[in-house]
């Protein structure tokens, strides 16, 4: 897997929504599904089982050298898994 790094944003959400940081490495080495944003950025979403099957939602900006994860969040248009 390609080196990752966090933008500030994408640092003081994992604080402010009380995301464990590998959940995060979980959803990007072993996601649900992938896909290509209109925004150039990709797109990874994985059920945490921990959060009720709510869907994590993860970020990447792949434009850039390093990989940089531009944001994460709790996606409530997505469907949890029980």
């Amino acid at each position: 897997m390609s080196a990752f790094d966090f933008t500030i944003h994408a640092r003081d959400m994992l604080t402010e929504r009380k995301i464990p940081e590998d959940w995060i490495w979980r959803v990007l080495n072993q996601p649900d599904e992938t896909h290509m944003g209109a925004d150039g950025n990709m797109h990874y979403t994985k059920a945490i089982q921990e959060r009720d099957g709510r869907i994590l939602h993860v970020v990447v900006n792949l434009t850039v050298q390093l990989n940089r994860i531009v944001t994460l969040f709790f996606d409530r248009r997505l469907t949890r898994t029980k």
